[in-house]
C-alpha cells in the first residue's frame, strides 16, 4: 500500500490533506508553523497529531527504502522472483524484510559454505528426502568422503551436510518469524552478576523476568550493567519448545534420516537461531524502552517549561554553595541585571551577620520583593538562612526554591559567555536562577534540553532520538505560550514558528 494511503487510514484524514501535509513537511516547514499558519491545508490538525504523522511518515519512508534496497540486492544476484518481490512488498516491518533477505545476504565464511565447497550439498538434499534405508545415505557419504581429501570419513561428511541444513533452516523466514514470536511471548530475560561488588546493580545480580512483562527502565539498567561488565544478560526459553518447531519443519515421517535431522534442529537453534534472535529481541526491547524514557523525559520537560511565570517583579537570585559561598544577582522586571555579589552564610564560613547585611542592602536598594533560591548543593541551609532573615527583620519579601538543573551548563556555555561576558561562571548561574522564577520558559530554552536533567537513563538513550523529541517539546511550548518581543532573547525567538535561528 502506498505511504499516503497508509497515513490516510491510520490518521483518519482525507487524501488531499495527507498530500498537502507531506508537501509542507518536505518543504522544510516546522510542525508548529504548519499547525498555526497552514490550518486550511491540514484541516486544523493540532501540533501533536502532526508530529506523530511526521514521525510515522519518516518511519514508512525508511521501510520503503529498505524494501527497494533489498529487492535491488537480490536482483543483482539473479534470485529475485515475482513471488519473492511480492513477499518483500507485503512485509510490514524491517525484521520481516530482513528475514526474507537473509538467505541472500553476503556472509562471512561459514561452516555451511565450507561444506558446500567440499561438495556435500547432495548429501544434505538426500537427508531432506528422508529415505527409508541407511544404506543409501551411507553409500553417498562414503562416496563423497572418498572424492575429497578434506573429508576424512563418513561422519565428517554427515557433519558437513548437517551444517548446510542448519544454516538453511535458520535462514527460513517463516521459522524466524515463528520463533521470534515465541521468544517474545514466552522468553525470559535473565541476568547474573559477573563481579564480586555489583555496585548499584545488586538487585540484578540474580534476576529474571518474562520478556513480555519487563519494564523499560529495567531493560536500560540491564544494558548499562552489561556494558559496564557487572552483569551477564541472556534470553532463555525451554529448549524443547523451539526445537519442536524446527523438527516439525524438518522431520515429516519416520526414516533413516530422522536422527540426523533432529541433530540439525538442535544445532540450528543453539548455534544459529538463538544468538541471532536474542540480539534482535533485545534490540527491540531497548528501542521500546528508549521510546518510553523519551516520553517521560518529554512530559517532565513540558511541565517544567510551562511553569507559570512570575512577572512584574524584581528578583534576587541566590545560587547556594558551601566553600565558595552563595552567589547573588538582582534583576529588574525585564530580566536586566542590576547588581551581583557573594555571601558566606553556610558552613564552613557561617558569616551570617555579613550575609544578612548584604541581602538587606540589595533588597532595599532595588526594592526587591521576591527571592529565588536554587535547589542544588547547600539549598536547605541557604533557605533556612533566608527564612530566619525574613522573620528576624520582618520584611515582606517572599522566597521560592527553583530548579537549577542545567544552570551550570548554561553559565559555562558560549551563549552564557556572550550574554554576560563581564561576569564569571558562578554569577551567571545566579542570574539564570532569578530569571527562571521570572519566566521559566524564556530562560530554559537557552539550555540544551537534554542537559536540563528531567529524565532517567538519558545517557543510555539514542542521542539523536532524544534531541529531536525534546526539541519538538520546546517548539510546542514556545509556540503555545508565545513570546514578549520586547524582552525575548534570540534563543527564545529562534523557536517561534516562521522565524528560526537565521532570521
Amino acid at each position: 500500500m502506498a505511504i499516503d494511503k497508509i497515513l490516510q487510514a491510520e490518521f483518519s484524514v482525507e487524501d488531499r490533506q495527507i498530500e498537502q501535509i507531506i508537501s509542507l513537511i518536505d518543504a522544510g516547514n516546522t510542525i508548529p508553523f504548519i499547525a498555526r499558519y497552514r490550518k486550511e491545508q491540514t484541516g486544523n490538525l493540532d501540533d501533536q497529531v502532526l508530529r506523530r504523522l511526521a514521525e510515522r511518515l519518516a518511519s514508512l519512508r525508511a521501510l520503503h527504502e529498505r524494501r527497494s534496497e533489498v529487492k535491488r540486492l537480490i536482483e543483482e544476484q539473479g534470485f529475485l522472483t515475482a513471488e519473492l518481490a511480492g513477499a518483500i512488498d507485503q512485509a510490514a516491518t524491517r525484521s520481516e524484510i530482513d528475514d526474507l533477505y537473509r538467505p541472500y545476504r553476503p556472509k562471512r565464511r561459514t561452516r555451511a559454505m565450507i561444506a558446500r565447497e567440499r561438495g556435500l550439498q547432495p548429501l544434505a538434499d538426500l537427508l531432506l528426502t528422508q529415505p527409508d534405508q541407511d544404506t543409501v545415505l551411507n553409500q553417498l557419504a562414503d562416496q563423497l568422503a572418498a572424492g575429497h581429501m578434506e573429508i576424512a570419513d563418513r561422519e565428517t561428511a554427515f557433519a558437513g551436510a548437517m551444517d548446510i541444513l542448519a544454516e538453511s533452516i535458520s535462514d527460513d523466514a517463516w521459522i524466524r518469524r515463528r520463533l521470534r514470536h515465541m521468544l517474545m511471548q514466552e522468553g525470559v530475560i535473565v541476568s547474573r552478576g559477573k563481579a564480586k561488588d555489583l555496585s548499584v546493580y545488586e538487585m540484578y545480580g540474580s534476576f529474571q523476568e518474562p520478556v513480555q512483562r519487563i519494564a523499560g527502565h529495567r531493560v536500560l539498567a540491564l544494558n548499562r550493567g552489561e556494558r559496564e561488565k557487572y552483569l551477564a544478560v541472556s534470553l532463555t526459553i525451554p529448549q524443547e519448545q523451539p526445537e519442536s518447531v524446527l523438527r516439525s519443519r524438518l522431520v515429516t515421517r519416520s526414516s533413516a534420516a530422522q536422527n540426523w535431522l533432529e541433530q540439525v534442529a538442535a544445532d540450528a537453534w543453539k548455534r544459529l537461531l538463538l544468538p541471532s534472535l536474542e540480539s534482535e529481541i533485545r534490540n527491540t526491547l531497548t528501542e521500546q524502552a528508549e521510546d518510553q524514557a523519551i516520553d517521560v523525559f518529554a512530559a517532565n520537560l513540558r511541565s517544567l517549561l510551562l511553569q507559570p511565570p512570575v512577572r512584574g517583579h524584581r528578583v534576587l537570585g541566590i545560587d547556594p554553595g558551601y566553600r565558595t559561598g552563595c552567589k547573588l544577582a538582582v534583576i529588574d522586571a525585564t530580566g536586566r541585571v542590576l547588581e551581583t555579589g557573594v555571601i558566606y552564610p553556610t558552613p564552613p564560613h557561617s558569616r551570617t551577620v555579613d550575609a544578612e547585611k548584604e541581602i538587606l542592602g540589595l533588597l532595599n536598594r532595588h526594592q526587591v520583593d521576591l527571592m529565588a533560591i536554587g535547589n542544588g548543593t547547600a539549598s536547605r541551609e541557604t533557605e533556612r538562612f533566608v527564612h530566619d532573615l525574613v522573620q528576624k527583620n520582618k520584611i515582606e519579601a517572599r522566597w521560592f526554591v527553583v530548579s537549577e538543573a542545567g544552570a551550570s551548563v548554561y553559565s559555562a556555555s558560549e551563549l552564557g559567555a556572550a550574554e554576560f561576558p563581564e561576569y564569571d561562571v558562578s554569577l551567571r548561574s545566579a542570574v539564570s536562577i532569578a530569571r527562571r522564577l521570572q519566566d521559566p520558559l524564556a530562560e530554559l530554552v537557552k539550555i540544551e534540553p537534554r542537559s536540563i536533567g528531567v529524565g532517567q537513563y538519558q545517557h543510555d538513550i539514542n542521542p539523536k532520538k532524544l534531541d529531536e523529541a525534546l526539541k519538538g517539546v520546546v517548539e510546542d511550548c514556545v509556540n503555545n505560550v508565545g513570546v514578549d518581543l520586547n524582552t525575548a532573547s534570540p534563543s527564545l525567538l529562534a523557536y517561534v514558528a516562521g522565524v528560526g535561528p537565521v532570521l
